[in-house]
């Protein structure tokens, strides 16, 4: 498979990691859009949300979990968004699933 983010997951790809198990990896985003910009990825390869299947639902409560426990490890206590694109026209750039975590600034309404 030629996926970036799968490259990532099997570890032959190198990335700023700062939490890793059997079912997820997060990793500082090489392009940040906010002081603390991390991505949460599945090591199961889910191209996008709108692929993912009712089997799948445990593993995206875990990576919302993950985020979740990350952005208490980073200091956001202030608040962070929680962001999953999908599809090109919801600004997914990667094909696949990935939740971005952002904080460390003010968030602005609406996005985008």
């Amino acid at each position: 498979m030629d996926c970036i983010f799968c490259k990532i997951a099997a570890g032959s790809i190198p990335a700023k990691k700062v939490r890793e198990n059997d079912q997820l990896v997060a990793f500082f985003d090489i392009d940040p859009k906010a002081p603390t910009h991390i991505l949460v990825i599945p090591k199961k390869h889910i191209a996008s949300l709108g692929h993912a299947e009712p089997g799948d639902a445990p593993l995206l409560g875990r990576l919302l979990e993950a985020a979740a426990d990350i952005a208490r490890e980073q200091g956001l206590s202030q608040g962070y968004r929680v962001v999953m694109n999908t599809g090109p026209e919801g600004g997914q750039v990667v094909d696949h699933l990935h939740v971005h975590l952002l904080g460390g600034r003010q968030m602005h309404w609406p996005p985008g």
